[in-house]
């Protein structure tokens, strides 16, 4: 077999219907459309309408609740923690609170307070001080020996 040899499978390929090319081709005036009506004219797409049967999003049950006065925290791992005291960007020595980690930029807005948790390894002996950790972060930092405070959420409003 040749280079100008390969060619489509027979019916492989479909010419594209031209419509609106004049009544010898059977698709002319109004291109199969049928007449005026919305459907005949261009740019529309009734999305979602089932011709007067109640629609599927109509039928089906309404699920969930958003609480209006939830309370969203900025989530830190604890790698990230150490990841910027290996860099020199936050000082280990002295307590870690919300207010150094945004300054450092590892957090950019405190929003309902700084919550941490425990993915990535601590080798730094830090002193944490923020509004909520995970268990297993509380254990990692204890267990490197520092101590990671928890303040209420009160308090940090």
């Amino acid at each position: 077999m040749k280079l100008h040899e390969l060619r489509d499978n027979d019916g492989a390929t479909k010419r594209k219907k031209r419509v609106g090319r004049g009544p010898g081709s059977g698709m002319g005036k109004t291109a199969g459309r049928g007449i005026k009506g919305q459907k005949s004219r261009s740019g529309v797409a009734i999305n979602g309408y089932e011709g007067g049967q109640m629609p599927l999003y109509q039928r089906l049950p309404k699920r969930g609740f958003n609480k209006p006065n939830r309370k969203k925290f900025a989530v830190v791992n604890l790698g990230l923690i150490q990841k910027f005291v290996d860099a020199k960007k936050i000082d280990a020595g002295q307590t870690i609170t919300e207010d150094t980690l945004v300054e450092s930029g590892l957090v950019r807005r405190k929003l309902d307070g700084i919550r941490v948790l425990a993915k990535g390894e601590v080798s730094s002996k830090l002193t944490l001080n923020v509004t909520g950790a995970s268990k297993s972060a509380v254990e990692a930092v204890e267990k490197a020996g520092g101590s990671l405070n928890v303040a209420s959420a009160q308090a940090a409003e």
